[in-house]
């Protein structure tokens, strides 16, 4: 008989939106394809966020969302000693810090790529608890890093970044899908009429409003248009205008354009309905770890153009319909969606090469990789 082991997951600080779909396909996934000996634990924030996944104990701690005194301490001091009573072969913290821990062994995932990003004074000033937040999570990134047999980001782009700045010898560029896999459903050229042509040309933006966002360019880009073009687009954004000084700027200068819709926040099945009817998806953000809605777009079929930058790149990666513009260039913008309403825009193909070893291209592969030789 096999003896069990024990993998526990950390995450009690992931509550919503990509990174809490991380943890979910994490769980999911472990749930399937670790052995039966293996017992899992998840260490998160809510009970209600995990939905009975088959093999997974769960441990809550709503405290960790308090302060971030309450959470270092939850990760510094509180785990040290639950991880004596849990005895865990593998602890693998899902969001960022690397907790100090009793372990046969120890990995963290890395999600947040903004210690990497350079703001502006604009937005420093419009986001000022966030330009803090850089500078103190890069530190916090550093602290105890060695501890962790694997660091794993989800770009490449990230892993030379870590490698550079905390000196890490094992980062792991690690997929966050369930699977590998493409869709082919994608049409390449708006004159095939892949979109209805009784209504207007419906342009999603599915992003919460971070400075690092760029929402302002497409809103900057729809304003520009020619009044009888404007009339023939919407641009849906799932930012409701209240959320943080940014939304309430972007609201201030853009609610009144033609075109331009302020959703709000939206439920998974509500992103649903809006991917579903949507004729193109839009993606300029500056900074993104990932950009999980470039992978959804994809998976329903959906045109896309996206930031010319290498994280868009590696996330678009095999794809037969995609346009690349530069991320601050609004007329590139405008010129792009003017043509789409004259339905004269012509998408490209897009193949990417994965990356070198160490690498996993889902779930399946980076649990293989970590539980190797326990």
């Amino acid at each position: 008989m096999n003896k069990q082991k024990h993998l526990v997951v950390s995450a009690v600080n992931l509550i919503e939106g990509g990174t809490l779909t991380v943890l979910i396909d994490s769980l999911e996934i472990a749930s399937k394809c670790l052995p039966l000996n293996w017992k899992i634990t998840a260490l998160v924030h809510h009970k209600s966020l995990i939905n009975n996944i088959p093999r997974v104990q769960i441990m809550e701690f709503p405290q960790s969302k308090r302060s971030w005194l309450s959470r270092i301490w939850l990760e510094w001091f509180q785990f040290n000693k639950l991880s004596q009573a849990l005895k865990p072969d593998l602890w693998l913290s899902l969001h960022d810090i690397t907790p100090r821990v009793q372990a046969r062994r120890q990995a963290v995932y890395c999600h947040n790529s903004s210690p990497f990003y350079r703001m502006s004074w604009h937005e420093a000033r419009l986001d000022p608890k966030f330009a803090l937040f850089n500078l103190f999570y890069g530190q916090l990134y550093r602290v105890f890093i060695s501890r962790n047999q694997a660091v794993v980001v989800q770009q490449e782009w990230l892993r030379q970044a870590f490698m550079r700045i905390y000196g890490h010898s094992n980062v792991v560029v690690a997929y966050p899908s369930k699977k590998l896999g493409s869709d082919s459903r994608m049409q390449s050229n708006f004159s095939a009429g892949p979109f209805n042509t009784y209504r207007p040309l419906v342009m999603l933006y599915p992003a919460f409003p971070r400075v690092f966002k760029n929402v302002e360019i497409l809103c900057e880009a729809v304003n520009r248009l020619p009044p009888e073009i404007s009339a023939l687009v919407e641009l849906r954004l799932t930012v409701s205008g209240t959320e943080n000084a940014y939304a309430r700027d972007l609201y201030h200068r853009y609610s009144s354009v033609p075109g331009v819709r302020f959703l709000g926040r939206q439920t998974r099945q509500q992103m649903d309905h809006e991917y579903q009817n949507c004729d193109v998806v839009l993606f300029p953000s500056k900074l993104e770890s990932w950009g999980l809605p470039i992978t959804e777009a994809k998976a329903y079929g959906k045109p896309l153009v996206v930031a010319n930058l290498p994280y868009a790149h590696e996330t678009v990666g095999n794809c037969d319909a995609v346009t690349f513009l530069p991320a601050h260039d609004v007329q590139a913008w405008e010129a792009t969606i003017h043509q789409m309403v004259a339905r004269k825009h012509t998408f490209g193909k897009k193949s990417h090469s994965l990356p070198e070893e160490p690498f996993a291209a889902d779930w399946f592969q980076l649990w293989s990789l970590l539980i190797r030789g326990l």
